[in-house]
This record gives structure tokens, sequence and C-alpha cells, in this order.
């Protein structure tokens, strides 16, 4: 039953939440996906949003889903976009994959308040800083 069931443990793929500058030389937040496996992430499928409280209220955002298609070993690959009102909440990123045959899946939550200037660290592969969660 239940117990019978052990899904593989996903490691060395992460999200990064990165402070970027776009084409009109303003600051922005973009969310990646990041591939430090040396074998690719197949049919990729990530589901996003957002929950928690702002000033006393249960607030939720809309669910995206984005099929990414294969990610490559070693590589990254942009999410969405995220805008700053929602550093308030608790931004889930649920991800999955096949690799090696069998099905993967991990969640990933950015906590409320987490996403901050002084929490910023080195991203591997993209270069940039941003928060890390692997």
């Amino acid at each position: 039953m239940k117990k019978d069931i052990n899904p593989p443990k996903v490691e060395n793929v992460a999200f990064a939440i990165v402070k970027d500058i776009n084409e009109l030389n303003e600051e922005v937040w973009n969310v990646y996906l990041v591939n430090l496996k040396d074998i690719a992430l197949e049919s990729a499928l990530v589901s996003a949003t957002g929950y928690g409280e702002i000033d006393g209220e249960k607030k939720k955002t809309t669910t995206l889903r984005y099929f990414l298609g294969d990610v490559k070993p070693q590589s990254y690959v942009l999410i969405e976009p995220i805008m700053t009102d929602v550093f308030s909440l608790h931004n889930e990123y649920w991800l999955t994959f096949y690799a090696n045959k069998e099905l993967h899946d991990k969640k990933y939550i950015f906590l409320a308040e987490s996403i901050k200037d002084e929490h910023l660290t080195n991203i591997p592969l993209l270069g940039k800083k941003g928060i890390l969660i692997n």
C-alpha cells in the first residue's frame, strides 16, 4: 500500500529567485529552475502558487503551470518573473519530471519575507545573486 511506494529522492535540482536587470535597465526578480544534475530532466512541469496572509487576511495567488520540456544537464531555465508584492506570501513551486524512466516530484517553498537582499548568494550556473532552494 502507501508504505510500499518509495518515490525517488530529488537531488541536485534547485529553484532560484534572482535579481536581474531588464532591457530597460530596471531591477526585476525572476524565478529559475536550476538543473545541477549530469542528466536531463525530461518532460519537466512546474506549478507555481503563492499563499499566506496580508494584513490579517488570507490571500492566494492564481496557480500557474509551466511545461518546460526537457531541461539539459548542468543548465537553467527561466520560469517566470515574480512581483515584489508576493514576497510577503509563501511562494511554492512544485516540480515534476522524468529521469532514468522514473517519475520524480518535489515541492520547493520560498517562505514569506525570505526573499530579501540580505539573503542573496551566488547562484551556481547563472553567475548571478539570488535566493536558492534545493
